[in-house]
C-alpha cells in the first residue's frame, strides 16, 4: 500500500486562507482557542488592575508624571516639575501615555498606572498572535498563560516604570519580524526598526540588545539572495537609528536656556545621559563614564550580577520558573529541525525566542548591578519557548501514536514520492518521552526555586501531585488509551507547572508581598521586604500629601509673593512627595542622586536676587553640593514651629530671601 499525497489546495482556496490569517481568523482555528484566550486575557487584566487606586507609583517618576501632565515643556523633555528647569534621567517616552492618561482624567493613582495595565495586557495578546503564527493555538495558549502568570510581569505591570512599554514594543518589534521573514516583504523589516526605535525611547540601549538577534535571524532565515537580506538588514537598521535618535537629536540642537538641564549628566549632552549615564557607566566602576556624574554607581543596585543572576534566590522566583523547558525547547527545537530548508520558519522561532533569552541573559550577567524588574523583558522568550517547546513535544507524543501505513513516503523536489526510513520512526518513538520528562522538570524546577522561602510550601503538593498525574498518564498510555484522558493528563501536567508560579504572581496583589515602588517584585524577598518583614511599606499616590507635606507646603504657599518656584530642594528625593501632591514649579538642586551639577551656586543666586525664589529645603540624606553650601550660608533656617511641626527630622527649610 502506497501514500496518497494530498490534495493541493486550489488559489482561491489558498487566498482565502490567506485573508484569515491576515484578520486574524485562521480557518482552522480551533472552537476553544478564542474562549481560551479571552479567559487568559481576562486574568491577566485582574492581576494587572487589582487595587489600581493603590498601585505602586514610582515616587520619582510618579512626580515627573504629574508635572509632564501639565506643561509641554515638562511633558516632551521629561521635566521633574512643571517649570522644567531639571528633567528626569531617562528618555520620557515611556511616560507619555501616563502623562496624557493623568491629563485626561486628573492627578488619580490609578490614571497613572492605568497605561501599564493596558500595556501589559496587549503584551499578553500580541505574544499569542505572534506564537500563533509561529507554532500553532496550543503554543500561543501557553505562552500567553505563561506570560500573564510570570510574577515581575504581574508585579512591574502594577508599577509605573518603563520597562513594561519596553517589553510591548519589543514583542511588538518581534512579531513585525516574523512577518518579514514569512513574507518577504520590507514594509515589515521597516515596521520592526521603528518598534526597536520606540522601545530605545522607552529604555535606551537596552532597546538595541535584540538588534543582533534579529539580524541574525533575518540573514539565516529569509528567503532571498544575500545580498539582498544584507541590504534589507540595513535599511531596518538606519530606521531604528533614526527614530532611536530622534529625541536625542532634538534636545542637542535646542538652546539650553529652551529645555530642562539634562539630569545626570556633567555637561547637559542628551548623548550622555543615554550613553553614559544610562549605558557605560552600567559595566564600568567609573561613575563619571562619558558624562555621567558622580555618584551614579553608588544610586544602584549592588546586587542581581554574575552568571548565576536569573537563578538566584531574588530574581529566580521573579522569572525563572519555565527556564529549563525554555532551553531545552530552544536546544530540541533547533536539533529537531537540522536538515530542513534554510527558510524553515519552525527553526527560525526558536533561533529567535532563543537568541533573545542568550543576549539578555549574558549582557546581565556582566553589568555591575540590575534591579530584579529588569528580567521582564526576558519573561515573552521564556513564556514563547515555552509554548513552542510542549507543542513541539506533544507533537512528538502524539506522533508515537498515530497508525502509520506499511510503507511511509516523503516528497521529492521533483514532486515524486521516497519511501522514509524506518530510522525517522525509531526516533520519533524515543522522542515521545520529552513530553512527560519537560513536565517532571519544570515541576521538580519549581520546588527548587521555592524551597529556599516555602512561600507558597501549601501550593508544592499540589504541584506535585497534579504533576504525577500528568507523567504517570502520559507515560503509560496504551493503544486503547481514552484521547480524553491522555488529554487530561496533558492538562494536570501543564497545570503542575503553572500552579506555583501563578501562587507568586498573585502574591503581589498584597502591598506587603510587591516589593518597593522603586524596585516591584512578588514574595518575601528583596529589600523592601526584609526591611518591613510584618507590615507593608508606606506607598503615596497622586494627591494624597502626608501631614508633614501638607504643613509644609500650606506654608509656602502662604508665604509665596511672586516667586516663580515655590521652593528649591536638595536632590529628588526631597522634593518628590511635594511634586506628586501639587503640581508647582520646584528647583530640583542635584537630580535624582543630588550629585548632578545644576544649578550653580551662582545660578542660585541670581534666582534669589531676581526674587524668583525665596525658600529651599535640605536634606541629610544626600551628599554636599556647592550649591547647598551657599544656602546654608546665605540663607536662614526657619524653625519646624513655624509650619506646624514639633520637628523635620532630616529635612530643613531655610528662607533665602535678601535683607531689605
Amino acid at each position: 500500500m502506497t501514500a496518497t499525497p494530498a490534495a493541493q489546495a486550489t488559489g482561491a482556496q489558498r487566498g482565502h486562507r490567506a485573508a484569515n490569517r491576515r484578520a486574524g481568523r485562521p480557518k482552522d482555528a480551533p472552537r476553544w482557542e478564542r474562549p481560551a484566550l479571552a479567559a487568559v486575557l481576562a486574568v491577566a487584566t485582574v492581576l494587572y488592575s487589582w487595587g489600581i487606586g493603590h498601585a505602586a507609583l514610582h515616587p520619582f517618576y510618579g512626580a515627573a508624571i504629574r508635572s509632564m501632565a501639565g506643561s509641554w515643556r515638562a511633558f516632551f523633555f521629561g521635566g521633574l516639575d512643571t517649570a522644567g528647569s531639571i528633567s528626569i534621567d531617562k528618555l520620557p517616552g515611556a511616560f507619555w501615555p501616563d502623562a496624557v492618561s493623568v491629563w485626561l482624567f486628573g492627578p488619580h493613582t490609578w490614571a497613572a498606572a492605568l497605561p501599564q495595565v493596558v500595556e501589559g495586557v496587549l503584551t499578553v495578546w500580541l505574544l499569542h498572535r505572534i506564537v500563533r503564527a509561529w507554532a500553532g493555538p496550543f503554543a500561543a495558549l501557553i505562552a500567553a498563560l505563561v506570560l500573564a502568570l510570570t510574577p515581575v510581569t504581574v508585579a512591574l505591570n502594577r508599577a509605573t516604570i518603563p520597562d513594561t512599554a519596553l517589553t510591548l514594543l519589543l514583542v511588538a518589534a518581534a512579531g513585525a519580524l516574523q512577518k518579514a521573514v514569512r513574507t518577504e516583504r520590507l514594509l515589515p523589516l521597516i515596521t520592526c526598526g521603528i518598534w526597536v526605535g520606540l522601545a530605545f525611547q522607552a529604555k535606551m540601549l537596552q532597546a538595541w540588545l535584540v538588534l543582533p538577534v534579529f539580524a541574525a535571524v533575518y540573514q539565516i532565515v529569509a528567503p532571498g539572495t544575500p545580498l539582498k537580506r544584507v541590504l534589507r538588514v540595513l535599511v531596518s537598521g538606519v530606521v531604528a537609528l533614526a527614530v532611536s535618535c530622534s529625541w536625542i537629536l532634538i534636545a542637542w540642537v535646542t538652546p539650553a536656556a529652551d529645555r530642562p538641564y539634562l539630569d545626570g549628566t556633567s555637561d547637559n549632552n542628551p548623548f550622555a545621559l543615554v550613553f553614559g549615564y544610562n549605558g557605560l557607566s552600567r559595566f564600568s566602576s567609573d561613575a563619571t563614564a562619558f558624562g555621567a556624574v558622580a555618584g551614579t554607581a553608588a544610586s544602584r543596585t549592588t546586587g542581581n550580577t554574575g552568571w548565576d543572576m536569573l537563578i538566584n534566590h531574588t530574581v529566580g522566583p521573579q522569572v525563572a520558573w519555565f527556564l529549563p523547558v525554555a532551553v531545552l525547547a530552544a536546544v530540541l527545537g533547533v536539533v529537531r529541525h537540522a536538515g530542513r530548508p534554510r527558510t524553515d520558519l519552525a527553526r527560525a522561532g526558536f533561533l529567535l525566542w532563543g537568541g533573545w533569552l542568550a543576549v539578555h541573559t549574558v549582557v546581565f550577567s556582566v553589568s555591575n548591578g540590575n534591579h530584579a524588574y529588569y528580567t521582564a523583558v526576558v519573561a515573552p522568550a521564556l513564556a514563547a519557548l515555552t509554548g513552542g517547546g510542549l507543542a513541539l513535544f506533544r507533537s512528538d507524543y502524539e506522533a508515537k501514536y498515530e497508525p502509520r501505513p506499511t510503507a511511509t513516503y516523503e516528497p521529492r523536489p521533483t514532486g515524486t514520492y521516497e519511501p522514509r526510513p524506518a530510522a525517522e520512526h525509531e526516533a520519533a518513538d524515543r522522542r515521545h518521552l520529552v513530553l512527560p520528562a519537560a513536565i517532571a522538570l519544570t515541576a521538580a524546577w519549581a520546588l527548587v526555586l521555592d524551597w529556599p522561602t516555602r512561600f507558597v510550601s501549601w501550593l508544592l503538593p499540589v504541584a506535585v501531585m497534579l504533576a504525577l498525574c500528568g507523567v504517570v498518564g502520559l507515560w503509560s498510555r496504551g493503544p486503547r488509551t481514552s484521547p480524553r484522558m491522555v488529554d487530561a493528563a496533558l492538562a494536570a501536567g501543564i497545570a503542575a507547572t503553572l500552579v506555583v508560579p501563578a501562587g507568586w504572581a498573585v502574591s503581589s496583589l498584597d502591598p506587603l508581598y510587591a516589593g518597593a515602588t522603586t524596585s516591584p517584585m512578588a514574595g518575601p524577598v528583596g529589600k523592601s521586604y526584609l526591611e518591613h518583614p510584618h507590615r507593608a511599606p508606606r506607598r503615596r499616590g497622586l494627591g494624597l500629601p502626608s501631614a508633614r507635606d501638607t504643613a509644609l507646603l500650606a506654608y509656602l504657599t502662604a508665604h509665596r509673593h511672586g516667586e516663580k518656584y515655590l521652593l528649591a530642594t536638595q536632590a529628588a528625593y526631597t522634593a518628590e512627595p511635594l511634586l506628586r501632591a501639587k503640581s508647582e514649579p520646584v528647583l530640583v538642586m542635584g537630580g535624582f542622586t543630588g550629585s548632578t551639577p545644576f544649578p550653580t551656586a551662582q545660578q542660585l543666586g541670581g534666582l534669589v536676587t531676581a526674587h524668583q525664589l525665596r525658600y529651599a529645603l535640605l536634606t541629610t540624606q544626600r551628599p554636599t553640593t556647592p550649591a547647598t553650601t551657599w544656602v546654608k550660608s546665605h540663607c536662614t533656617r526657619i524653625p519646624p514651629t513655624a509650619y506646624g511641626l514639633r520637628t523635620d527630622g532630616s529635612f530643613t527649610l531655610y528662607d533665602c530671601a535678601p535683607e531689605k
